[in-house]
């Protein structure tokens, strides 16, 4: 099964701080051994996406790496020390910024519309994050899987679906963990397209089931983003 290692920066906000060098973050990831694509994402400039969903500005990350590889043993392999992954930590904590870690199983979902990325493409994304815990994790998946997406794929304007659930892996970076139980990420081509599918009626069913949930407790983070992504060629 493909895995997802999420990089999720958090900091001062941007006018507070340095600007991020994108630029690097960029060639960096195109160094890392096994990475297949990436994404970075970067806070969404407005935040009226969502008129719904406000999530606890504090929470808000400064901005989120996604690394694609085609297993586990590769990402492992990455995270090893002296690797390209530890450059993009060990440089952005000179700025103040600080890094959670997590690798994630990947479940894609089939959209009427995808997008082609091409070699870099901008996008912008709904990501949220279930950082609480299931009651029953195999309940709550298996409702989950079985309702949640068939809707999720009917949003408008849709271009991209994916579901990530945690995974345990070796890891030679020397920051915290995040345990996110779930994560998920909507596509779209730009703030008003998320705007107008997060404003539709499919909205108000993926609510309905959301209310049929099996029992869960935690936080449930939602974030706007602009989205960066870099596919790779092999090497």
């Amino acid at each position: 099964m493909e895995v997802c290692f999420f990089l999720v920066c958090h900091g001062k906000p941007a006018r507070e701080a340095r600007s991020l060098d994108l630029s690097r973050f960029e060639l960096t990831q195109r160094d890392v051994e096994g990475l297949r694509r990436f994404v970075i994402h970067l806070p969404a400039e407005s935040d009226d996406c969502d008129p719904l969903s406000k999530s606890d500005a504090s929470a808000r990350p400064r901005c989120v790496l996604q690394g694609y590889f085609d297993d586990l043993d590769l990402l492992e392999q990455a995270l090893q020390p002296e690797g390209a992954i530890h450059d993009v930590v060990n440089e952005s904590s000179s700025t103040g910024l600080t890094f959670t870690q997590q690798a994630m199983a990947v479940r894609r979902f089939a959209t009427p519309d995808p997008s082609d990325f091409g070699t870099r493409a901008e996008r912008c994304t709904y990501l949220v994050s279930y950082e609480g815990e299931a009651q029953d994790f195999n309940a709550w998946l298996s409702h989950y899987l079985a309702h949640h997406p068939p809707l999720m794929a009917q949003l408008p304007g849709i271009r991209e679906l994916e579901i990530y659930t945690r995974l345990d892996y070796r890891s030679g970076l020397g920051i915290e963990r995040a345990t996110a139980m779930q994560r998920n990420k909507v596509v779209f081509d730009d703030p008003a397209s998320l705007a107008a599918a997060l404003a539709s009626p499919i909205r108000a069913s993926m609510k309905q089931d959301f209310n049929t949930f099996p029992p869960y407790s935690g936080a449930t983070l939602h974030f706007p983003m602009r989205s960066i992504y870099g596919n790779l060629k092999p090497k």
